[in-house]
C-alpha cells in the first residue's frame, strides 16, 4: 500500500514539475511582465500591512489601550490592559515580520525584472529568431525535461528496488 502511495506522489509531482516547466514564459519581454505583475501585488500587500502596522502602532498607546477597555468591567483592569498591549505588541510583530519578508522579494523581483529586461534588450539586438535557433532553444527545454525524467525513473527504480527487497526479507 505504501509502494502505491509513495508512487502516486511520485507522478503527482512530476506532474507538478512537467506543468511548471511548461507555463514557463516564452520570452524574456513576457517573463518581465509577468514579473512586474507579481511586483505590484507585492507592492500592494505591503501597502496594506504598513497602513495595518501605523493603526496597531496608534492602538498600542496607553491612552488608546485605556479606551478600548472603557466599557468592560473588570477587578483587575491592569491585567485586561496588559493583556491587549500583548495581544498588540503580538499582531504588530507579526505583520513587521511580514514586512521583512515582503521587502526581501520586492528586492528579488526587482533583480529578476532587471535581469529579464537585460535579455529582452539582448534579445531584441539580436533580431528575429531563425528556425534553426527555435529548435536549438526547445533542444535545452526537451534536454532539461528528459534529463528529469530520466532521473525521476531511476529514481523510482531504486526506490522500488528497496522496497522488493524489504519485502522479500520480511517472508
Amino acid at each position: 500500500m505504501k509502494f502505491k502511495a509513495n508512487l502516486a506522489l511520485f507522478a503527482l509531482l512530476f506532474a507538478l514539475i512537467v506543468t511548471a516547466q511548461a507555463q514557463q514564459p516564452s520570452t524574456a519581454t513576457e517573463s518581465a511582465e509577468k514579473l512586474r505583475a507579481q511586483l505590484l501585488e507585492v507592492q500592494d500587500k505591503e501597502q496594506a500591512l504598513q497602513t495595518r502596522a501605523q493603526q496597531l502602532d496608534e492602538a498600542l498607546k496607553p491612552e488608546n489601550i485605556e479606551r478600548s477597555l472603557a466599557g468592560i468591567g473588570s477587578t483587575k483592569p491592569e491585567e485586561l490592559r496588559e493583556a491587549r498591549r500583548r495581544q498588540l505588541q503580538i499582531e504588530r510583530d507579526g505583520i513587521t515580520s511580514q514586512l521583512k519578508l515582503l521587502e526581501t522579494s520586492r528586492t528579488r523581483l526587482e533583480a529578476a525584472i532587471r535581469d529579464a529586461d537585460a535579455r529582452a534588450y539582448q534579445d531584441s539586438a539580436r533580431g528575429p529568431v531563425t528556425e534553426n535557433e527555435m529548435v536549438v532553444q526547445s533542444d535545452r527545454g526537451s534536454r532539461w525535461l528528459l534529463s528529469g525524467g530520466i532521473g525521476g525513473v531511476v529514481g523510482a527504480l531504486i526506490g522500488g528496488l528497496f522496497v522488493h527487497r524489504r519485502l522479500k526479507r520480511r517472508s
